[in-house]
């Protein structure tokens, strides 16, 4: 199974397949660590058993909502395979064509499969241990800073663990069974994960968001009450949507970043290892392409357990941002070493000598990460002068607050572009020079992206924990409030909220950053596979087929399908931005509705959290089944109608509009919310004042951007970029205009109507339960 490599590379794979192994076993161990810890007060686990009970309920029905679609899904890849012939890897690892048909499709199919339960079990586990933790970090508080620091992050860290555990261990096990026929399952696996990170960014931001815009408008603007007031009767479903959205969603999209820049290097790594061995399908492969970033992987779980393991501070000093950053800063530099350690072992030329250029392009993935890191904090933290002037414009209304914060979002999405085109053309002159032929300079180029793409999520084990620690502690303190704990705990849980929402908004810089570079990587790779097939039809006789060699954007269908491509993003964050719209006005009538309840105010009658929880849960589902569909039908339309190279138009154009306009929306919303904070400190008026309150509205605008919109382009980006790799061979094979092209071209057309529609319409559920009356109760 492991044909090829020396007695030290084949020890390399069973060690990091081990590696992976420990990475998920370490993640269980910290999980009973946590459950060991003290639940607290009795109202405390109340409060927590009404979240539990929301957080389980709503993605045990999410996932019962795309079951089906996962297998029929499932079958198509199996079947994909037999409308072109499989590739010549395929049949030299299975020995004739008939066996490799048979493998590739089984393997596909699996793989997808696998792709599907890791990413959906790194949210679920992940979101559960969340849930587990928060009631425990409010319990912690009461005794000290660090204890609650310490259980807070710990619970994070089990969803970072086992996302980089599952990640690596779907990965290597492919290369074993698969060996040089690997990426005709990997693009199975690495599309099942994209496949459910997306459905769990769309429906765990709706749900969220929806609950969130509602509580805070009828609850602090209109009630004036606190944000986690227990009369609110949104609240629940609010610190719900904490765990479904930036837990769930989250972990799940940074596996499947995880998961696809892996799948991208592994695939440009045989494509560069064939061609600098000899002639391209002579069967003569470099492995080490392929290897290397492997054992990058495993190295970068190890870094992550040793850094996460330094994250404490004291009583004293109380800085829980410091603590997190010097866990992930000796992590990176541990990575880099065990980076030279490896080039020196794994990467040695024939002649003897070390390649350091895979190593130098990972450390500018590394360098990435950070850069896009202080990026997103500048422009989102409370600490410097873009959400601090967004916090000052609310002194004259809502309408200033709301410019203020689109002209911040505007301008950061500029120098994000910036910081990931210099980290791309660091690839560029890293591999300059590479190979006399043009193609294999090409393909290193765009194997040294992949690296990058590495790199950035080479501590994803840190970055996750950092991002789980947010709504973590966000939970904490809502069960702080609503258990009304003491003022001491309050400060404590008060101040890791404040830095969980920094952390929130500098990891969805590192997932929105990686997504791009993933996407750069996954395009070089439809780039170098269509030339594979179209090659493999050349030798075979085949007329009037020319290499792709890149895309001409002159050409008119091509430059039709860039539109189309940056166009795709805007429906998508339309769609989305809609539904929890609809959705936070349900929740706004039902609130306001409790409100009127005699007694409610008065704290004498509790109100009913359940429908909150219903109407979220519901308008979630709505949109899942829906937005999945567009983001498989289009590229195939696109592809089977204009071609492949206009296929190549189309993915470049959603790349880009995609990256602006993720950033954009996700640095605006953070800044609106962290502007909203920072008067709620005391600045400007404080709480209760009409800045406060202008700036509550330009949070409210923000969150379906930095929550909803813009974290669902990531995992939709790297979707379709997945889809345009598997139909590239049948769309390069097929006759244009054919009977059969025509009928599938106008059923997926049909389809996509449909889903426009039944995403824009509205649901019988949620209107019965927003109309129902207060006698109800």
């Amino acid at each position: 199974m492991l044909e090829g490599l020396d007695a030290l590379q084949q020890a390399a794979v069973w060690s990091v397949l081990a590696i992976s192994v420990l990475g998920i076993v370490y993640a269980f161990v910290l999980r009973a660590q946590i459950l060991a810890e003290d639940k607290g007060t009795a109202k405390m686990q109340e409060v927590w058993g009404f979240i539990k009970e929301g957080a389980n309920a709503y993605l045990s029905q999410q996932f019962r909502t795309i079951a089906i679609l996962i297998v029929i899904l499932t079958f198509v890849l199996a079947a994909s395979v037999l409308v072109v012939p499989p590739t010549f890897e395929a049949v030299e690892r299975f020995g004739s064509e008939e066996a490799a048909v048979l493998w590739v499709s089984i393997g596909r199919a699996v793989a997808f499969l696998m792709g599907s339960l890791f990413s959906y079990a790194v949210g679920f586990v992940g979101m559960s241990v969340a849930v587990e933790g928060n009631v425990r970090v409010a319990a912690a508080a009461r005794k000290g800073y660090n204890p609650a620091l310490q259980i807070a992050y710990k619970s994070g860290s089990v969803t970072g663990m086992l996302t980089v555990g599952l990640g690596l261990f779907g990965g290597t096990l492919i290369f074993i069974v698969f060996g040089i026929a690997a990426p005709d399952a990997l693009l199975g696996f690495g599309f099942g994960g994209s496949l459910i990170a997306l459905f769990m960014r769309v429906g765990g931001g709706i749900y969220t968001k929806a609950a969130d815009v509602g509580a805070d408008l009828v609850g602090k603007v209109e009630a004036g009450i606190p944000e986690d007031d227990p009369r609110n009767a949104a609240v629940i479903a609010d610190l719900v949507g904490d765990n479904v959205g930036d837990c769930a969603g989250m972990a799940s999209d940074v596996f499947e970043s995880f998961e696809v820049t892996l799948v991208s290097a592994l695939i440009l790594g045989l494509v560069l290892g064939d061609a600098v061995s000899g002639t391209i399908g002579d069967g003569q492969y470099d492995l080490r392409f392929i290897l290397f970033p492997l054992i990058l992987r495993a190295i970068g779980v190890i870094a992550s357990v040793i850094g996460n393991s330094l994250v404490r501070t004291d009583e004293r000093r109380r800085n829980a941002m410091a603590a997190m950053n010097r866990g992930f800063y000796v992590a990176a530099v541990i990575g880099a070493l065990g980076g030279v350690v490896a080039s020196f072992f794994f990467m040695r030329n024939p002649d003897g000598s070390i390649d350091w250029r895979p190593l130098l392009a990972t450390l500018a993935g590394l360098a990435l990460a950070i850069g896009l890191d202080k990026l997103t904090e500048y422009f989102t933290s409370t600490h410097y002068s873009p959400v601090k002037e967004t916090a000052r414009s609310s002194q004259t209304g809502a309408a200033t607050n709301i410019l203020s914060g689109l002209a911040l979002g505007m301008e950061s999405s500029v120098w994000a572009v910036m910081v990931i085109c210099v980290s791309i053309f660091s690839s560029v002159l890293i591999f300059s020079g590479f190979s006399p032929d043009p193609f294999v300079s090409f393909t290193a180029v765009l194997y040294g992206v992949s690296l990058t793409g590495i790199g950035m999520l080479l501590l994803t084990g840190n970055t996750i924990s950092m991002d789980s620690f947010g709504p973590i502690s966000d939970n904490a303190n809502g069960i702080g409030e609503m258990a009304g704990l003491d003022k001491n705990a309050r400060n404590v849980m008060d101040d890791l909220d404040a830095v969980g929402n920094t952390t929130k908004a500098v990891t969805k810089g590192i997932a929105i950053g990686s997504a791009v570079i993933a996407a750069v990587a996954l395009f070089g790779s439809y780039l170098t596979d269509v030339n594979k097939v179209q090659q493999q039809l050349i030798d075979a006789g085949e007329q009037g087929v020319q290499l792709l060699t890149g895309i001409n954007v002159a050409q008119p269908t091509v430059f039709i399908g860039l539109l189309i491509g940056g166009a795709v993003p805007f429906l998508f964050s339309a769609l989305t931005i809609r539904a929890v719209s609809r959705a936070a006005s349900q929740i706004v009538t039902e609130v306001r509705r409790q409100f009127r309840i005699p007694g409610l105010m008065e704290g004498k009658v509790q109100p009913d959290y359940t429908r909150a929880v219903l109407i979220s849960t519901t308008a979630a589902q709505k949109e899942l089944i829906s937005l999945g569909i567009i983001a498989v039908m289009v590229p195939i339309l696109v592809g089977f109608l204009l071609g492949v190279e206009a296929l190549g138009g189309f993915l470049a154009g959603i790349i880009l509009s995609g990256q602006l306009m993720a950033v954009f929306q996700s640095n605006a919303g953070g800044a609106w919310d962290n502007a909203k904070k920072y008067i709620e400190e005391g600045n400007f008026g404080g709480k209760h004042s009409d800045p406060h309150k202008a700036a509550v509205v330009g949070d409210t605008v923000g969150d379906p951007l930095k929550d909803t919109a813009g974290p669902a382009l990531n995992p939709m980006i790297k979707v379709i970029n997945l889809v345009a790799l598997i139909i590239a061979p049948v769309v390069v094979t097929i006759t244009p205009g054919s009977p059969g092209v025509i009928i599938g071209m106008i059923f997926c057309f049909a389809l996509l109507v449909w889903a426009i529609w039944q995403s824009k319409r509205e649901t019988e559920q949620i209107s019965e339960v927003t109309k129902a009356p207060a006698s109800a109760d």
